[in-house]
């Protein structure tokens, strides 16, 4: 298959440090070219990839001091979309409702994955207005808020077999990783350490939005001889964060869409300790991977035995749920389904891209 992938510009396709959408992008991109599609991206100027690169910034805008208006390349990417959406068999959007209108300009079939929270008011009439537009959603408890949109299938992230190297010995610390704001609940974590004299590392940037709350509520608790706060890492400094962590404090207070974080400590053999939030019981297999948890006492008891837990089999139950080929087989399936559905609804103006397709399709499959 033709396939475009349209990430946001806010961060790299991978990400430099911090960025979820952007890493999902980057591995799905990539197991699709591997899976043998012709894969192009649409992304900042400065993403790695072996698909084909289709950029109108340099570089990615969080980390461009010159950049003063994230919505203006945004729009050109989009419409570069639309001037090169004859060469593809479908479109796969990450960049919210930002793609509906440019969408039904389309000729050939589209999806948006939708990536972040949804249980907000202002979502329930664009969606109304939009309720022609096939969406993917990266749970099911995703969905929650938005039952009667136009939801096409759940696809959960997954991560390449290879990206982190599991570590099986029992770990020395409690880890948080991520981004520090009130939602994370990385006081619950703290916490938790501290009552159970275990140490706790703190990877996590913090946003300027949440930067009073990191001052009044955060800063003043670690100042505590148990309590380490790094800061933002990569990707490259992750096998060794989560793998010698004992596990993962995700201790939240929100509806998760889904919590990549959760997924990259399984990889590293590194169970999670989870607050029932979202997506967690969809990801989380309690005793295997990790403990779901609803209140602090219980949160303090599964913390205290998570260590007990086999890290081999925490390894197993990822790879068999969450890698990225995976991902992208599932993702095909869906890319599959709408072509055939859009050459059923509007046949004849499509109909040889359609076909070509499904040749393609048939010989991947062979």
């Amino acid at each position: 298959m033709r396939i475009a992938q349209v990430a946001p510009l806010y961060e790299s396709v991978p990400p430099q440090l911090y960025g979820g959408t952007e890493r999902v992008v980057s591995y799905l991109t990539e197991a699709l070219v591997q899976q043998g599609h012709h894969v192009t991206l649409f992304g900042a100027g400065d993403s790695k990839t072996d698909a084909e690169l289709v950029s109108v910034v340099p570089r990615s805008l969080r980390l461009d001091p010159t950049c003063t208006d994230n919505l203006a390349p945004h729009l050109l990417m989009l419409e570069q979309v639309i001037a090169r959406a004859h060469a593809f068999d479908v479109v796969h959007f990450h960049v919210d409702y930002l793609g509906f209108p440019f969408s039904r300009r389309l000729l050939c079939p589209s999806v948006t994955t939708l990536h972040g929270r949804l249980d907000q008011p202002h979502l329930v009439p664009i969606m109304e207005e939009y309720a022609d537009m096939p969406l993917c959603s990266i749970s099911d408890a995703q969905r929650t808020p938005l039952p009667e949109a136009s939801w096409s299938k759940t696809v959960y992230h997954g991560l390449p077999l290879d990206l982190y190297r599991p570590r099986f010995a029992p770990g020395e610390y409690f880890a948080f990783i991520g981004r520090i704001s009130p939602e994370k609940r990385v006081d619950r974590a703290i916490e938790v350490a501290k009552k159970l004299g275990v140490p706790l590392k703190i990877a996590a940037k913090v946003d300027a939005a949440d930067r009073k709350y990191y001052e009044a509520v955060i800063k003043p608790l670690l100042d505590h001889p148990l309590i380490e706060y790094i800061g933002e890492i990569g990707e490259a400094e992750k096998s060794e964060f989560l793998g010698r962590a004992r596990a993962l404090m995700f201790l939240i207070d929100w509806p998760e869409p889904f919590g990549l974080a959760m997924i990259e400590a399984m990889a590293c053999g590194t169970p999670v300790v989870a607050f029932s939030g979202g997506s967690v019981p969809e990801v989380v297999d309690p005793g295997i991977t990790g403990y779901i948890v609803h209140d602090m006492d219980e949160a303090l008891q599964k913390a205290a035995i998570v260590h007990e837990l086999d890290r081999k089999k925490c390894r197993a139950h990822f790879e068999r749920r969450f890698s990225a080929g995976r991902m992208a087989r599932e993702y095909t399936d869906l890319y599959a389904a709408l072509i055939d559905g859009r050459a059923t609804s509007i046949s004849g103006l499509i109909q040889t891209p359609t076909n070509d397709a499904r040749l393609r399709l048939a010989s991947a499959a062979e």
